[in-house]
């Protein structure tokens, strides 16, 4: 199915059972967290709940609404996730607890299993029509709305492209997804 709509997806538990995710896509389909070769996500974190950890997986994580959070690496990093559609990466294994900036959050989740694929999030904000070549794996749409061969995306909607080539609409914001494999 080439479109689907956020609102349709089930929210499942967290790994950690400390948050929900609703799962927009997976790769090979039918995959279990065990198996995906990459997956894409959309999570609600409500409260200061420490990330799920993902050995093996790298990670990027964008900001969808809300006022966001910070994240603290065990590597001692820290990351303020809060701008909308900047997309973050680092390993699924590390260890990262949350301090929420204000209200509760919703954030975009791509994970790519390491050594078998790479890839990364590109915010398209520019309306018009965009190439989403043989690596783009998933267009959402965060707001606004885009036109493609199998139908109109509205916010919280994901197009698997196949053929025909999305259109932005003007004050449309999408994230795009990229993956290849590493070999």
């Amino acid at each position: 199915m080439p479109i689907t709509r956020l609102a349709e997806c089930p929210a499942k538990t967290w790994k950690n059972g400390l948050g929900r995710t609703r799962e927009l896509a997976i790769h090979p389909p039918g995959a279990g967290m065990d198996d995906f070769l990459w997956r894409v996500s959309v999570a609600e974190v409500e409260s200061a709940a420490p990330f799920s950890a993902f050995p093996g997986v790298d990670r990027v994580i964008a900001l969808l609404e809300g006022d966001g959070f910070t994240m603290a690496l065990d590597d001692g990093r820290s990351h303020a996730l809060t701008t909308p559609c900047a997309p973050f990466a680092f390993p699924g294994e590390s260890g990262v607890q949350v301090t929420l900036a204000g209200s509760p959050s919703r954030d975009f989740n791509l994970m790519l299993r390491r050594g078998r694929v790479r890839g990364g999030v590109e915010a398209w904000h520019t309306a018009g029509a965009r190439q989403a070549d043989a690596g783009t794996v998933l267009v959402y749409c965060v707001r606004g709305r885009i036109d493609t061969d199998e139908g109109e995306l509205r916010a919280g909607d994901a197009w698997r492209p196949g053929t025909g080539t999305p259109v932005l609409r003007e004050g449309t914001l999408a994230l795009a997804v990229r993956v290849e494999p590493t070999t």
